[in-house]
């Protein structure tokens, strides 16, 4: 039997919220907002940041999810599999090992953060909006991670992998256009 009884067996994302439309609306707005907003950092990195902080935290829905938006900008796979496994030794621009350390930090110590840590982001040549918008997408996936995972999501992209068209759309799909496509207007 399901987290919720009233979702399907095997619930997808969508299946959630359309039982619980009342705050999506500004939920994916956010994601808009943060995820295909201005940033200094790209879109590409964003989605690889949303993947990795997923990954730490176990969520494979999301994950799987936000790989492919990776991948849909750029991004190979195989770099999140690998960050998630040893981010010193993955093949990642070392630019961005600052940032990803410290949504790393963020997400098991964050007391423990230091001027020290954002001073290797800022080394690195990062901007403070930079570091905003990585903490800021390290949080919305913890707490999505958290309403995937309590909610009992369990669809699975690996054995549900995405079309070519979908990967496609995923270039130029909003958040909010994900919520119009599932009912939620």
């Amino acid at each position: 039997m399901p987290l919720f009884p009233t979702l399907p067996e095997t619930p997808h994302l969508s299946d959630v919220f359309r039982a619980f439309p009342e705050q999506v609306r500004p939920l994916l707005a956010y994601h808009d907002a943060l995820l295909r907003g201005e940033s200094p950092l790209s879109v590409a990195e964003r989605e690889l940041i949303a993947a990795y902080v997923s990954g730490l935290n176990a969520c494979g829905f999301c994950f799987s999810a936000h790989k492919l938006y990776a991948r849909a900008f750029g991004i190979d796979e195989a770099v999140i599999d690998a960050l998630v496994a040893d981010l010193e030794t993955a093949p990642v621009n070392a630019k961005l090992k600052p940032i990803l350390r410290y949504v790393a930090k963020l997400k098991d110590l964050p007391p423990r953060l230091t001027d020290g840590d954002a001073k290797a982001v800022y080394d690195a040549g990062w901007s403070e909006r930079a570091l905003y918008d990585a903490v800021q997408v390290a949080a919305l996936f913890h707490f999505m991670n958290r309403i995937i995972e309590g909610t009992g999501v369990s669809f699975d992209y690996a054995a549900n992998p995405p079309s070519e068209a979908d990967m496609e759309m995923r270039k130029t799909r909003s958040y909010a256009d994900f919520g119009k496509v599932i009912g939620i207007e």
